[in-house]
This record gives structure tokens, C-alpha cells and sequence, in this order.
């Protein structure tokens, strides 16, 4: 997983903070709803996994 530093820059010029979001995710996930972290799960996301 990128750190929370991470910045994706699209195909055009747009940055998106992907890091952040991700650190986001990954402390609230006892707030996530079961598909929520299904939807997280399917992108790779091992942490999903309670």
C-alpha cells in the first residue's frame, strides 16, 4: 500500500491524494459498512479482511 504521502497524478494533470484517502479508510475501517469493505476487498485491499 502507498503511504500516506502518495499522490496519483491522472492522464490529465489532475492529483489525487490516494494516500491520505487510504490511511482514511484503513483507521475508520470499524466504521465501514460490509460492502464497503467487499468493494475494498475486490481492488486488493488485504487489510479489508477482518
Amino acid at each position: 500500500m502507498p503511504g500516506r504521502g502518495h499522490v496519483e497524478i491522472l492522464a490529465d494533470g489532475t492529483e489525487h491524494r490516494t494516500g491520505i484517502w487510504i490511511g482514511n479508510q484503513k483507521n475508520r475501517r470499524d466504521k465501514l459498512h460490509g460492502q464497503q469493505l467487499a468493494a475494498l476487498a475486490q481492488l486488493g485491499v488485504e487489510w479489508t479482511v477482518l
